[in-house]
């Protein structure tokens, strides 16, 4: 039997909420037609904007939300985006599917979204083709409260008020689709763009995200971080391999550190290919060897951090800058019949145990992973929800990040496993559960835990610091068919669902969790 240990006394550090973020992407029909229709449609919508999709949204408590792209952020010129409709410029979106842009959903409709959502707004500028004065006078459109050019013409197209901009990503994949740049190149660039991402409202700072690395390149981050990363008000950096005594200099001159600093962020991006990057493999056709290759690569997201974040350590011990790991998720191939440029795919519960696993492993990373964004929101990749015209469905990855939510701003638990059996098929092996603790303002212990056997139930002994801990709710996410899923005829074959296989003791909760289940127990004394 597993064994969980539960140190409720020792409270580790807060989970972001933003770790739970989304991503919106000008990207197949993710914005058209899965979140905007435009006023005139016939599908009720509030501004253009779908109330069932949002709806179902705000149940998420969705705290963040990453747009323009992506790869799209990297040829989107904010101008195009602004002003009456019948006047923005069209274009062909070259990423994405070769089809026509309209730029009908822009700054405006964006900023909408978030207050319909209430969520913060994460906006991508454009440093792979854009300049430093597009992206500055962005900023000032955005934000800036008084007499300017900018703000002038935000006002004349109808919002007085400027909009708060919470976070704002310098560049997206600038390794890649950005510009197939160096580290050390893009990390100068970046010095100079975020100069003039500058914060107009003294209390309503802009956090800064700097592009970070693709999946394990290791040397990115080290550049980058050696470049970019400092801590005096002149921004002379220290090296950590320099002179002790040139160090102990700077820092003896140091003055205090500015309020707005260079780099709040470092992203990272991973996707989960079981069939590798050219050939993906299909979302609802594969056999057990491959659901253990999924999950395994999946759990690669721990190495992940971790190795990054000792790079990181080495510049930014205290850890003042967070890892963003703004794109992650599931990349299969496209569903059959559909535009390959569009990456819509089907979501089973393969797709809900990397859910589980990878917010799993965030939680147990709060002290570095501050900002995280599921790839993508409607309709492309492992998405929450799909839509096929007024029909909207929920998929199993909704439901996991429904119960996953009590994380939001919770505080990580001390918690550890023992007595965990390695699963898997040839050289794909896992353990048979993972897990992540917190407890809430309202003192209860959230539990959520993973069985990624697809073939046996597993019970886990759930022992805690003190006695007396009772269950308030508990729910599952699951299904005896590893590749089920919802479709639009049957939309709710894998759905959230109450969860009574556990027994209280007097020192102890023993849950039995099915064969490739997400399980969440919320316990109280």
């Amino acid at each position: 039997m597993a064994k969980l240990y539960i140190n409720e006394e020792n409270e580790q550090c807060k989970i972001e909420p933003e770790v739970y973020g989304h991503f919106s992407e000008h990207l197949g029909r993710c914005i058209y037609e899965g979140i905007y229709v435009g006023e005139d449609s016939d599908i009720p919508n509030v501004n253009g904007m779908r109330v069932d999709v949002v709806e179902a949204l705000k149940e998420l408590k969705v705290p963040m939300l990453r747009w323009p792209g992506g790869c799209f952020a990297d040829e989107y010129h904010w101008k195009d985006g602004i002003g009456p409709k019948e006047n923005r410029k069209k274009m062909i979106n070259t990423h994405w599917g070769g089809v026509v842009e309209d730029n009908s959903f822009g700054t405006h409709e964006y900023m909408e979204l978030c207050r319909q959502l209430g969520c913060k707004t994460y906006v991508n500028g454009n440093l792979g083709s854009g300049t430093v004065q597009e992206m500055s006078e962005w900023v000032e459109y955005m934000t800036f409260n008084g007499v300017s050019p900018m703000a002038d013409l935000r006002k004349e197209n109808g919002h007085a008020e400027p909009w708060t901009v919470d976070f704002f990503g310098v560049g997206n994949e600038n390794w890649g689709c950005g510009g197939n740049m160096t580290p050390e190149h893009y990390a100068n660039e970046y010095r100079r763009y975020q100069t003039y991402v500058r914060n107009y409202d003294s209390k309503k700072m802009i956090k800064k995200v700097c592009c970070g690395p693709n999946i394990d390149d290791y040397e990115w981050t080290e550049g980058v971080m050696k470049t970019v990363f400092y801590k005096t008000n002149n921004g002379v950096g220290v090296d950590p391999e320099g002179d002790a005594a040139a160090a102990e200099i700077v820092l003896e001159d140091e003055e205090e550190v500015p309020e707005s600093s260079m780099i709040d962020y470092l992203s990272l991006h991973y996707y989960v290919h079981p069939e590798g990057w050219k050939i993906k493999g299909s979302s609802t056709d594969f056999d057990g060897e491959v659901w253990y290759k999924t999950l395994y690569k999946a759990l690669f997201m721990d190495t992940l951090i971790k190795r990054h974040g000792t790079i990181m350590d080495k510049y930014d011990p205290d850890k003042e800058v967070g890892l963003c790991v703004d794109e992650w998720g599931t990349w299969f191939k496209n569903e059959p019949g559909t535009n390959p440029g569009f990456l819509y795919q089907q979501n089973t519960v393969r797709d809900a145990l990397v859910a589980g696993i990878t917010l799993n492993i965030f939680n147990k990373h709060a002290d570095r992973v501050k900002i995280a964004a599921l790839a993508q929101m409607v309709n492309v990749l492992q998405a929450v929800l799909l839509t096929e015209g007024e029909k909207m469905i929920k998929t199993p990855t909704y439901h996991v990040m429904h119960m996953y939510r009590h994380h939001q701003g919770a505080m990580l638990l001390e918690s550890a496993l023992t007595g965990v059996d390695e699963i898997g098929i040839n050289k794909w092996k896992v353990p048979k559960i993972t897990e992540s603790v917190s407890k809430g303002e309202d003192g209860i212990i959230t539990i959520t835990l993973n069985n990624l056997s697809i073939e046996a139930a597993e019970d886990v002994d759930i022992q805690f610091a003190d006695k007396g801990y009772k269950v308030v709710e508990a729910r599952i996410v699951t299904d005896t068919d590893m590749h089920a899923h919802n479709t639009f005829d049957a939309p709710e074959t894998v759905t959230e669902k109450d969860f009574d296989a556990y027994k209280e003791e007097q020192d102890k909760i023993v849950a039995s969790l099915p064969a490739n289940s997400v399980v969440e127990l919320r316990v109280k004394k």
